[in-house]
């Protein structure tokens, strides 16, 4: 079986829900990451075996089908195939894992991963009639930007607690206070804001036309852990609760791209090769823990261990999750999102993947070589990782 390079990895900034980018289609933001993908490494886009994209949501201007429907709008030859996988918040992880084992297999030579979310543009839904003419009454309005949407009533009440519930018991099983996720919190805004006055995002980001943003407009500058401590808790019993909305992340839009080939596939260096990947399911209200023995799997089919890792990039769904996470995996935090990470660059679901897959195969090309960790939580008890190696 061949191995499977990371061409080149591009996304959007991301924008704040009913922001910069909320009057942007998926589907458009989607196909701009597509077509600079292929722009930026002179890549035919006849010699693309496939499309994979994520989207989390799939109920609105995502049409089901948002990788065919992008793919179209970004130019590409009706001959390119498009397919839309949802692993809710790894959704674009998933992408690119199922287009590195269509290469591996001899299936695909070059495969398009990524995914894209406009959580500012997600519809409210109701519940359809099995009557043709139903009767008169009140029906639910159902928001579809995020969260548990008409459950199932055989799924245990204990399983179907909020996102941030979740994040609150983890807090409370793993010891971890309200004042070290203020304090990791401040920390990710710190670091996003230093890296892209730094530059460090520059070569990774693709504006879109008209909406261009000089930044992650999420990032708050001069956020604090005193400032942070000020906001009141969400989820927990009151006066116990430590999860606030500065210490989890935002709803945002956006979108990410990853190029995937075999060896050789295109005359350029890769940026990283994956060398494992695994996935990993507990409880659902317990999610934030999942990210830990899918890594741990990950490195394992990697032939590695955590003392060859350099780098981690870890999806910040909560403060909590990644404190719980960086306590299970026994690692030094800082090689964990060392330019920050959702709870300040934002968490558009389908995109979180590809942004965190494509800046660490960046960092490891601007280090020179190196081992990284890409990885995410997910809603229902799930966790995915990819191991990259250059």
């Amino acid at each position: 079986m061949s191995s499977t390079y990371i061409y080149d990895a591009v996304r959007t900034p991301f924008g704040r829900a009913g922001g910069a980018l909320s009057g942007v289609r998926p589907d458009d933001l989607a196909a701009l990451v597509m077509r600079a993908t292929i722009e930026r490494t002179g890549t035919d886009p006849d010699r693309i075996s496939d499309v994979i994209f994520g989207a989390a949501n799939q109920a609105g201007e995502d049409n089901r089908n948002v990788a065919r429907m992008a793919a179209l709008l970004a130019g590409f030859p009706t001959t390119v195939t498009g397919v839309t996988v949802n692993r809710l918040c790894a959704s674009s992880i998933e992408a690119v894992i199922q287009g590195a084992r269509a290469i591996e297999t001899g299936d695909a030579e070059l495969v398009l991963a990524g995914g894209a979310e406009s959580m500012s543009r997600a519809p409210f839904i109701v519940e359809k009639s099995a009557k043709p003419w139903p009767a008169v009454g009140n029906q639910t309005l159902w928001n579809t930007s995020i969260g548990w949407r008409m459950t199932n009533r055989a799924m245990p009440t204990h399983w179907t607690i909020s996102n941030g519930q979740s994040a609150e018991r983890v807090a409370q099983l793993s010891g971890i206070t309200r004042e070290q996720q203020d304090e990791f919190a401040a920390r990710s805004h710190r670091l996003a804001a230093e890296a892209w006055a730094a530059g460090v995002y520059d070569g990774e980001i693709v504006q879109v036309p008209g909406h261009e943003l000089g930044r992650d407009e999420g990032i708050r500058d001069g956020s604090t852990p005193e400032k942070l401590a000020g906001l009141q808790p969400l989820f927990g019993p009151a006066g116990e609760g430590t999860v606030t909305a500065g210490n989890s992340s935002p709803i945002n839009d956006g979108a990410s791209a990853v190029l995937l080939g075999a060896e050789g596939a295109l005359d350029a260096e890769p940026l990283a090769r994956i060398a494992g990947r695994a996935v990993h399911g507990n409880d659902p209200d317990l999610f934030p823990l999942a990210p830990i023995e899918a890594a741990n799997k990950a490195l394992a089919r990697a032939g590695r261990t955590w003392a060859d890792v350099d780098v981690v990039e870890l999806n910040e769904a909560f403060a909590s999750q990644v404190l719980a996470d960086v306590q299970g995996w026994g690692i030094d935090p800082a090689i964990v999102n060392i330019h920050g990470g959702a709870l300040a660059i934002g968490h558009p679901l389908g995109a979180s993947g590809g942004r965190v897959i494509g800046h660490a195969a960046h960092e490891l090309a601007r280090r020179g070589g190196g081992v990284a960790v890409a990885a995410a939580c997910i809603g229902v008890g799930q966790g995915l990782a990819v191991v990259l190696e250059r």
